[in-house]
C-alpha cells in the first residue's frame, strides 16, 4: 500500500500560544495544527503540563527555523512551595518528604541567588523528556526507576526575586536553553534549609517572544469562526524569527542554485555568520550559513509551493 498523502494546508508561519495549564505542549500543538488545516506543524521547546505561557508554534516552512529557536534564551516566572519535596518537582507529583519551614526573610532568600547564577552543570530530573535508550526518563520514572544522567551546561543570567509569603517565594529567571527550572527552585529551595517543589511555572518569554504577541487557544477558536483567512491574520512572518541574523539578498540566478542545494558567492561587509536569505523582490528563502570570504551555503531552504 502507498502512504496516504498529508492531508492540510501549506501554510507558513508563527503563531504564540499562551499555554493553559493542565494540557501537554504536544495537546496544544495539535489544536493549533487543526485550527489552522495546516500539513506541517512543530513547537520549538516543550513546557511541563502545570506550566503556562510562552509556546512559540511553527506551521509548514517554520518549523525549518524552530530548531534554532529551541536553542535560544528564556525567561519565567516561578513559584515555589516550600516544606514539602516531590518526585517531579511540582505539584503534579508525588510528595517525597515533608519538612519544616524555617523562618526567612527577603534577605535569606536574595543572599543566595548569587551563589545560582552564572554558567554552571545541572542534572535534569527524572521527571523530563529526555530520553534513555529510547525511552523517556519520565515514564521510567513513574515506573519507580531512575537512571544515571549526564549534567548538562546551562546559563542563568538572572535570577530577581518577585515576591514572598510564610511558606513560598517567587523569581523571575532568564536563562539558557536546557534549563530546568524546577531543578534549580528545588537546590534553592534546600540551600534555604527546607525542600521545596513548584507550584506555578510561566514561561514569560522564549527567543524574544513574549506573552504580548501571545494568543490563548480560547481566542484562537474564537477567530477559527471567522475563517481561515482571520486565523492567518494572527501568524508573525517567519524572517523575524531571527532578527540578528544578517540577510543576504539573492539574484533569481543564486536563487535557483540554493533551491538545488549549491552555494552562492556574494559581496556582503559581514564576516563568517548565519544568515537569512532573501529575493530580490524580499521574499524569504530561509537559511544559509556565509564563510568569511562571502560563499553562501543553504542551510534550510523553503519549499516554493507556488512553483
Amino acid at each position: 500500500m502507498g502512504r496516504r498523502n498529508k492531508k492540510g494546508r501549506n501554510i507558513t508561519g508563527i503563531v504564540i500560544i499562551d499555554k493553559p495549564t493542565g494540557r501537554s505542549s504536544n495537546h496544544v500543538l495539535q489544536q493549533v495544527k487543526r485550527l489552522f488545516d495546516a500539513k506541517k506543524a512543530g513547537h520549538t521547546g516543550a513546557l511541563d503540563p502545570l506550566a503556562t505561557g510562552v509556546l512559540p508554534i511553527c506551521l509548514g516552512e517554520a518549523t525549518k527555523v524552530s530548531s534554532y529557536l529551541l536553542d535560544a534564551d528564556k525567561a519565567y516566572h516561578v513559584t515555589c512551595k516550600l516544606g514539602e519535596v516531590t518526585d517531579s518537582g511540582d505539584s503534579d507529583g508525588e510528595v517525597l518528604s515533608t519538612s519544616t519551614i524555617p523562618e526567612f526573610d527577603e534577605q535569606s532568600i536574595l543572599s543566595l541567588l548569587p551563589k545560582f547564577m552564572g554558567e554552571q552543570d545541572q542534572v535534569p530530573p527524572m521527571f523530563s523528556a529526555l530520553k534513555y535508550n529510547g525511552q523517556p526518563l519520565y515514564k521510567l520514572a513513574r515506573q519507580g526507576i531512575e537512571v544515571e544522567r549526564k549534567s548538562r551546561r546551562i546559563t542563568i543570567y538572572d535570577i530577581e526575586l518577585l515576591s514572598i509569603t510564610e511558606e513560598s517565594f517567587t523569581l523571575a529567571v532568564r536563562c539558557s536553553k536546557g534549563t530546568y527550572i524546577r531543578t534549580l527552585v528545588e537546590d534553592i529551595s534546600h540551600a534555604l534549609g527546607s525542600g521545596g517543589h513548584v507550584v506555578m511555572l510561566r514561561r514569560v518569554d522564549a527567543a524574544g517572544y513574549t506573552l504580548e504577541q501571545a494568543i490563548t487557544i480560547e481566542q484562537l477558536e474564537a477567530i477559527a469562526e471567522q475563517g481561515l483567512l482571520a486565523l492567518d491574520g494572527e501568524l508573525l512572518a517567519t524572517e523575524d524569527a531571527l532578527p540578528d541574523w544578517p540577510a543576504i539578498v539573492a539574484s533569481d540566478e543564486m536563487v535557483v542554485a540554493l533551491r538545488h542545494g549549491q552555494t552562492i558567492n556574494v559581496e556582503q561587509e559581514f564576516s563568517a555568520a548565519n544568515v537569512r536569505l532573501f529575493d530580490t523582490k524580499q521574499a524569504f528563502l530561509g537559511l544559509g550559513e556565509m564563510s568569511e570570504q562571502g560563499v553562501v551555503a543553504p542551510k534550510r531552504v523553503f519549499v516554493d509551493h507556488n512553483e
